[in-house]
């Protein structure tokens, strides 16, 4: 038998956090775990999650798609890309990132 299951973020979030210049909603449907993060002008992971973490560089794995707003990552290699609205984006690792410009950047990320 088929089923079908949905969650409002705003509504039936299991966890919320408010980092600095960010705001993380994660829900669980189908048995993953779906984020949508929300990171303001400014913010940048070395300066607003490390602190929290105690990491040289963020070491998860990251799957998404951004669908507002741009973000820049640099991997400890030294490789670096930039994505906006409308990709989709895997990010092994070892990496700082930051939000470019003045727009406020969205992504959904699943785990």
């Amino acid at each position: 038998m088929s089923s079908v299951e949905k969650k409002t973020f705003a509504t039936e979030a299991a966890e919320v956090m408010e980092p600095n210049n960010a705001k993380v909603e994660i829900v669980n449907v189908g048995g993953n775990r779906v984020m949508k993060i929300a990171a303001q002008p400014g913010w940048v992971w070395s300066k607003d999650i490390k602190p929290l973490v105690g990491t040289e560089s963020c070491q998860a794995k990251h799957l998404g798609v951004i669908v507002e707003g741009t973000i820049t990552c640099r991997h400890d290699d030294g490789s670096e890309i930039t994505y906006t609205a409308g990709d989709a984006y895997s990010i092994e690792p070892g990496h700082d990132a930051w939000v470019v410009g003045d727009t406020k950047a969205i992504a959904y990320e699943f785990h």
